[in-house]
């Protein structure tokens, strides 16, 4: 056959072109003669699924994106932005491909005969004629774009579409289901990887890429040396196109022209990644998750912990948390140092994590002390070798101070005067206290023993960053969340006295600041656990309260990790981050106890073991005679104003001969207990307090009880 007799492919794709206009004419005529029928025909149109999954989004707390999630079939596809996407985008979409798209009802009947028309012509396919409703259509069924058949079915979808979702539906899906290339769908999947940024503010070169690029979006990839002439091309059309209808101004129009094509696709955010897989999980199939998440701070801690395991082993990892402790929203939230990173375990949550605490339990068992009446700052303490059971601990370095005050043991974080005061106060009542703090703290054995308090436990970053929230704010527990809480949460439990905290607080304060850091604006803690596999550190300012850990995922020993050198620095990097803001501690609360040892009473200027006070038990029919140690009511103090925690409060005596009769306002309270130690209840307003012990010596308190 000849060259002359061949069918010109032009003409045949003329020829389809028009049959298909005399096909959507007929479509026309039918709707203008038989409206109502046709509207029922329309209606009558299977339609496949309109709602279209979307990856899953971890919202910061100002609606920024986090965190995107790939939908089932490892697409990335998502949602519209919320505030919308850049009118100047759509101005220039409509104007390139549908300019009567507000005109039409799904056809646009002229454009087809005009593109026919051109065709033959041309002899050449000139412009098509496929409306934004078309081909949104077309997207929705997954359909070919040049099967005769095939248009004739997406215009009776486009105009069923247009009937049933309207213009404003239209555009939602079209701008969620754009193909971009890869496995990459709609205008903000887009954006998010050739720009980094959403569709809300585009730049007119940015909007004229992404409307070109949908109508063949393998060819013209900017990132493809080879195929970036035909993208440059394909946008600057667009740009005269938007410059010929008014969209653009002469210079706007040059100066989108030289603007550099993006040469690389970038990866989708992944900020707060540990804890957006998390929230995915327990949020199976939630479009958006809101959280409390900060993404300044969130995007200044990642920054920082890879810079304090920069200098690492490859298998040391470090974790961070900020909050609020006023709050407790959880700012920022850095789970790894390499997200992803197989040495260091970057699948894995560390704040989540059960690690040793090291030292960083100490402050809550002499807040207890405080409470209990047990110590004061200023009480003198003995720090020299001594056996408990058949564990005999010692300090960090191996030397002991001699005769310490509380105050200087816990600046010091000595081992043997924490371990005397939780002795005194008990392993459960230690337990039970750091759990209403916030802490769960997991023990070997069923029954708690002392090392608990020296890190023989484990606890998460979450959890110790609670508990020192918890001291934070005056003794009341803090509820730390990552999500906006849907209802208010309950009055918190009071764990310890506002006197108490503040006295711990006040000792964290003057712990020496890192080297060339300012002191005194953090109360803080470090800890370092056994065999330097943990390295933590803990503080907090008038609003913040942060904790970070460094060490090995698998418990492997870091040599060197010691909390002070390495953790705390990163901690006060943290604060830093918060910009110079006027934080400061709380002052003391007005009934807080300040005086120097001399001053204060005699049981309280020197710490005495458990029972040591308590005379050897009396033959049977002996006479009972007055102790060496006289009856004293340790506390409360005589005078004191105490917060009434839920309806009893701590009473303590020392000396004396037990047993022992506790009267509040000249009512037995408790009667012949041996226990130096007990609760009495009470309720508000003055009261009397007044012990007798078995040789009839009587001491008596005056003191007020406040609610808090």
């Amino acid at each position: 056959m000849s060259s002359s007799s061949r069918p010109d492919p032009a003409r045949k794709a003329g020829r389809r072109l028009i049959a298909l206009a005399a096909a959507l004419g007929l479509l026309a005529a039918a709707a203008d003669l038989g409206r109502d029928a046709f509207g029922l025909w329309l209606d009558a149109t299977p339609l496949p699924p309109l709602a279209v999954p979307t990856g899953t989004e971890v919202l910061a707390r100002d609606g920024s994106l986090l965190r995107a999630f790939q939908v089932g079939d490892g697409l990335w596809r998502l949602s519209p932005p919320a505030d919308g996407v850049d009118p100047r985008f759509l101005q220039m979409l409509v104007a390139w491909e549908d300019r009567r798209f507000s005109d039409h009802d799904g056809v646009d009947r002229r454009a087809v005969i005009r593109a026919a028309a051109q065709a033959v012509w041309n002899r050449r396919i000139v412009s098509g004629a496929s409306t934004l409703s078309m081909q949104t259509a077309r997207l929705l069924e997954r359909g070919p774009t040049a099967d005769w058949g095939a248009k004739l079915r997406q215009a009776r979808l486009a105009m069923a579409l247009e009937r049933r979702i309207g213009k404003d539906g239209i555009m939602t899906l079209y701008l969620r289901l754009a193909p971009y290339g890869g496995n990459t769908e709609g205008v903000r999947a887009a954006a998010l990887m050739w720009f980094g940024k959403e569709p809300t503010r585009l730049t007119p070169a940015e909007s004229a890429l992404l409307v070109a690029l949908p109508q063949a979006p393998e060819l013209r990839r900017p990132d493809i040396p080879a195929r970036r002439e035909a993208a440059r091309v394909a946008r600057d059309r667009v740009i005269d196109r938007a410059q010929a209808v008014g969209i653009l101004d002469a210079q706007a129009a040059d100066l989108a022209r030289a603007t550099p094509l993006p040469t690389a696709r970038r990866a989708f955010p992944a900020h707060a990644a540990l804890l957006a897989e998390r929230l995915r999980r327990e949020h199976p199939g939630a479009a958006r998750i809101e959280t409390t998440i900060d993404p300044h701070l969130q995007r200044a801690a990642e920054t920082l912990v890879a810079r304090a395991t920069a200098g690492q082993s490859e298998r040391v990892s470090t974790a961070a948390l900020l909050a609020d402790h006023t709050t407790g929203e959880i700012l920022a939230s850095v789970g790894t140092a390499d997200f992803g990173a197989t040495p260091r375990a970057g699948f894995v949550d560390m704040t989540r994590a059960l690690r040793s605490p090291g030292s960083t339990l100490k402050p809550f068992v002499y807040a207890l002390g405080f409470d209990d009446g047990l110590i004061h700052p200023d009480t003198l303490i003995e720090d020299r070798p001594a056996v408990f059971g058949r564990w005999q601990p010692e300090n960090f370095d191996r030397r002991f101070r001699g005769t310490v005050t509380i105050r200087e043991a816990l600046r010091q974080s000595l081992n043997v005067p924490v371990v005397r005061v939780a002795e005194a106060l008990g392993p459960a009542r230690v337990m039970a206290g750091l759990r209403r703090a916030g802490m769960r703290v997991e023990a070997q054995g069923a029954t708690p023993g002392l090392a608990v308090v020296l890190g023989g436990a484990g606890v998460s970053l979450h959890d110790l960053v609670a508990g020192y929230a918890a001291l934070a704010q005056g003794g009341r527990a803090v509820l730390l969340h990552d999500t906006p809480l849907q209802v208010q949460p309950p009055q918190p439990a009071r764990l310890i006295s506002a006197a108490s905290a503040w006295q711990v607080a006040d000792i964290l304060a003057q712990i020496p600041a890192p080297e060339g850091r300012s002191p005194g604006r953090i109360a803080y803690k470090t800890g370092t656990s056994y065999g330097h596999r943990d390295a933590l550190s803990v503080g907090f300012d008038g609003q913040f309260v942060a904790g970070v850990w460094l060490g090995r995922p698998d418990g492997t020993p870091v040599p060197g990790a010691f909390g002070g050198q390495v953790a705390a620095p990163l901690l006060f990097d943290l604060f830093d981050a918060l910009g110079p803001r006027d934080r400061p501690l709380p002052p003391p609360p007005p009934e807080t106890v300040i005086a120097a040892n001399p001053q204060l009473p005699p049981p309280l200027r020197r710490f005495t073991p458990k029972g040591s006070a308590s005379p050897a038990p009396a033959r049977p029919g002996a006479p009972i005679t007055a102790p060496e140690d006289p009856l004293v009511i340790v506390f409360p103090p005589d005078g004191a104003e105490l917060e009434l925690a839920g309806s009893t409060i701590p009473v303590r005596l020392r000396g004396g001969v037990p047993p022992y009769t506790w009267l509040l306002n000249g009512a037995p309270a408790v009667i012949a207990t041996r226990d130096p130690v007990t609760r009495l209840t009470s309720s508000p307003g003055m009261s009397e307090l007044s012990v007798t012990d078995a040789a009839g010596t009587t001491r008596r308190a005056r003191l007020r009880m406040i609610l808090p």
